[in-house]
């Protein structure tokens, strides 16, 4: 499913989501990983995707990550993006996923999640939508609700999050704060 399918019964999915959680490695960036000369980690992240989540957030929508990894760069990149939940270091990305749920009061029927990888098909697979990047592995694409036509960290979760607000009937109103 690419982003430019929008079946009906996809567009209701997409209207429920009250939630929206998200991998970092591959789907905020573009996967890689730097390392300065003095040990630093840097990773890239895509500003239209900033604006995205913000936007989506404006609309009553919660934005959650879920990664695998450890990173004080993900961290401030959170903060900047008003992201309050951020689950680091987390190898079982549905059990998280779920427990946040829990925690919000929200079925995963309410949920979307967005990843690329293997670690993240157990939560593609337990949101009401599952959304995923182009590229993607096989089995994650596979799964997935929604496939973007964007790769992640060049815009992929920007894409994800317009398709979202359009479902919402609330990107044309989102769209004209800017004119």
């Amino acid at each position: 499913m690419t982003g430019q399918q929008n079946p009906a019964g996809l567009q209701s999915q997409a209207a429920r989501v009250r939630l929206l959680a998200l991998d970092v490695d591959g789907v905020l960036t573009d996967g890689s990983i730097y390392y300065g000369n003095n040990g630093e980690e840097l990773k890239a992240f895509n500003i239209r995707d900033g604006l995205g989540i913000k936007l989506l957030q404006r609309a009553g929508v919660s934005v959650v990550i879920i990664t695998g990894r450890q990173s004080e760069i993900v961290a401030r990149r959170a903060r900047e993006l008003g992201i309050s939940d951020v689950v680091q270091g987390r190898e079982d990305k549905c059990a998280a996923l779920l427990e946040i749920c829990t925690a919000r009061g929200l079925r995963p029927e309410d949920c979307a999640y967005m990843g690329d990888d293997l670690p993240d098909l157990g939560a593609v697979v337990a949101a009401g939508l599952g959304l995923t990047v182009a590229g993607a592995a096989g089995p994650v694409a596979a799964a997935a609700d929604w496939q973007s036509e964007l790769a992640g960290g060049r815009g992929a979760v920007r894409e994800a999050c317009e398709f979202i607000l359009s479902a919402k009937g609330e990107l044309a109103a989102m769209e004209a704060q800017f004119r």
